[in-house]
């Protein structure tokens, strides 16, 4: 099996939101639940010649609200890899100049235009969970998935199945969706959970999507620890993960994850020096990415290519 990435020392959770959270940094976003504690990570180790923090990211939740920026930009908290995008597509279209970026975990789901660039930071994968204690199988090929998904296959190993899926603004539902050939989730499917919460899973037939990534930082400590009795399954015997539990890049459903930025601003100083290229500030910062569990992108890391509306 193939590897991204290695692991390093083990490091406290992360703080949620910028800590002070009136400390107004230069650039400031919102969005995916997936790379909120990496992104805090980066935040922390990001800085500008003076040593000064640059990157400001909220969590996905929290407080119903967040103020972005010293003056005005009090904005409802967006959860999720497309409420961000639409809170940076608001903050574009009305000039408020609240939010400088937005975290996805997808790619664009509307290329009408390129006003937004789409720069990828780290390899994910999204798998599927269980209860360790479940009679499931640890293993499903992607066809399995699909009609668990569709409600066309209901049980398993005698058990009645539960399958579950995050709320509709997340990034790792829709990759995860379009991973397995779904378009509409069957009417059995309990919707509008948060994702990567393994706590949701309170039955033998619950199974649910999860960023590989996120299961390993909450597994090594680095983030809140919110698995519960969840345990990653494999998908056609293929695992998520390699023996030394770094991201396995043969799994069939990978994924790069991405910070998003207005196309107008990949020329400003900051934004350029902090996010594009693989020289680029966050792109440099490998040891932070491979902690949180994230693979490494190497020479893909901060590429410019790809683009559209939202």
């Amino acid at each position: 099996m193939a590897a991204l990435g290695l692991g390093v020392a083990l490091a406290p959770a992360a703080q949620a939101d910028p800590n002070p959270v009136t400390q107004y940094r230069t650039l400031a976003g919102t969005g995916s639940d997936t790379t909120q504690d990496v992104l805090n990570g980066l935040g922390n180790v990001v800085v500008n010649a003076l040593g000064q923090k640059i990157v400001a990211s909220w969590d996905a939740t929290g407080s119903a609200t967040v103020k972005t920026k010293a003056t005005g930009c009090v904005i409802n908290r967006p959860n999720g890899s497309s409420a961000g995008i639409d809170a940076l597509r608001n903050a574009v279209d009305t000039n408020s100049g609240c939010l400088d970026f937005a975290r996805s975990s997808r790619g664009p789901a509307d290329t009408s235009t390129t006003d937004l660039t789409w720069i990828p930071f780290a390899k994910d994968a999204v798998s599927w969970a269980k209860r360790s204690d479940s009679a499931l199988p640890s293993d499903l090929t992607a066809t399995q998935l699909k009609n668990i998904y569709e409600c066309n296959l209901t049980t398993l190993n005698g058990v009645a199945l539960t399958p579950i899926l995050p709320q509709s603004n997340s990034g790792t539902r829709q990759f995860f969706l379009s991973s397995i050939g779904v378009t509409t989730p069957g009417a059995c499917v309990q919707q509008g959970v948060q994702e990567n919460d393994g706590t949701v899973l309170d039955s033998a037939g619950d199974i649910a999507p999860y960023s590989v990534a996120s299961y390993t930082a909450q597994e090594k400590g680095v983030v809140t620890n919110r698995r519960g009795a969840a345990v990653l399954g494999s998908v056609g015997t293929v695992a998520p993960r390699n023996a030394d539990k770094t991201l396995n890049t043969a799994f069939p459903f990978l994924r790069d994850v991405y910070n998003v930025v207005p196309t107008a601003k990949l020329t400003n100083a900051t934004i350029s020096s902090t996010f594009v290229g693989s020289t680029s500030k966050v792109c440099a910062a490998t040891t932070t990415i491979t902690n949180y569990g994230f693979g490494a992108l190497g020479t893909a890391c901060g590429a410019t290519t790809v683009k559209g509306e939202r």
